[in-house]
């Protein structure tokens, strides 16, 4: 099947670049609402599925036994820029486990954020897996660990009590067998599965509204939304995307994108999960595509057509800050 445009770039008034790939939209009893091309080949979601990975931290009891703040439960569903704030909250968690960074095994790297790693540099400092846009999920991790009472050391194998339980999840959520033939290593270390993108939509329209999951794992969602709608800086940083889109909007419609081209998201509202991926794992088409979809089913309130206004297209613009082309939305996508 050959997927279709999902976004495309526009130099002058001419199309220059198109990015294809898929996409679907599915209620929490999986109904499809729309789907574009080859939804059943399995992705790798990458982090995309952060909020989903982080459901045994709430339903363990760890995040409460640690007295994990909205905050903290943002961050760990976070890919972050590396800001100051960022690092410094990944920290608390691990304090509030009584860690420290050492304990993180997601690696070090410079802050994602341009300023966040000027600054720094600019301070002499190298940067520490504090810095790692995933060492709020990986505090998380740690934090799990400790309260299962067991050693978090090790703890991104897969066959650590951290990620047998992170698994369980994301398989009982999605409907989808997280297969170790169809697993690979993350940027972060930890495994990684490939599934469909109709089951990742269908996992978060019930992380969004709590459908077909037990209490316990609806009530966990229902605060990770929360707290990520209450601290959506936490969740990407300053300018990012996510943070952006989720400043605006808020619990009306959670969104996270993942590396090589995924998104997820869910609207609570509808009742809706989301999930696609371009062909190609640009981000650029990916953020377009995804508020392309939110705005075509999220309902409409007074002020939203301004609201999505910055989301609609990409200005891009030369060195001498000339405009030189848009990156928009396919047709597909808002039909």
């Amino acid at each position: 099947m050959d997927n279709p445009v999902l976004a495309e770039v526009t130099r002058g008034s001419t199309v220059e670049s198109r990015h294809r790939g898929a996409a679907i939209v599915v209620d929490a009893d999986g109904a499809v609402v729309l789907s574009l091309g080859d939804v059943e080949r399995p992705v790798f979601p990458r982090s995309a599925v952060k909020a989903l990975q982080a459901l045994p931290l709430l339903e363990s009891g760890a995040a409460d036994r640690y007295g994990l703040t909205p905050a903290e439960i943002a961050l760990a569903v976070a890919s972050h820029s590396g800001e100051e704030l960022h690092a410094e909250t990944s920290l608390a968690m691990l304090k509030k486990a009584r860690r420290d960074a050492g304990c993180l095994e997601c690696g070090a790297h410079w802050p994602m954020g341009e300023a966040a790693a000027r600054a720094l540099a600019k301070a002499g400092r190298e940067p520490s897996a504090l810095n790692n846009n995933c060492s709020g999920k990986h505090a998380g991790f740690v934090c799990l660990s400790c309260g299962l009472d067991e050693d978090p050391a090790g703890y991104v194998k897969a066959d650590h009590k951290v990620q047998q339980a992170v698994r369980a999840a994301l398989e009982e959520v999605t409907g989808a067998a997280h297969k170790a033939e169809l697993s690979g290593t993350d940027g972060c270390s930890i495994p990684t599965y490939a599934v469909p993108l109709k089951a990742l939509a269908l996992g978060f329209a019930r992380f969004g509204t709590g459908n077909g999951l037990g209490p316990n794992r609806a009530d966990a969602a229902r605060r990770i939304r929360e707290a990520v709608a209450a601290n959506p800086f936490m969740v990407a940083g300053t300018g990012r995307f996510d943070t952006r889109f989720m400043e605006i909007f808020g619990a009306r419609a959670f969104i996270k994108t993942g590396a090589e081209g995924v998104y997820c998201g869910t609207l609570p509202e509808l009742g809706y999960g989301i999930a696609l991926k371009c062909d190609d794992g640009a981000a650029r088409a990916t953020e377009i595509a995804m508020a392309a979809l939110v705005e075509r089913f999220l309902p409409r309130q007074d002020g939203d057509e301004a609201a999505f206004a910055p989301f609609r297209e990409t200005v891009m613009k030369n060195w001498n800050g000339i405009e030189v082309g848009r990156v928009r939305a396919a047709e597909a996508l808002r039909a």
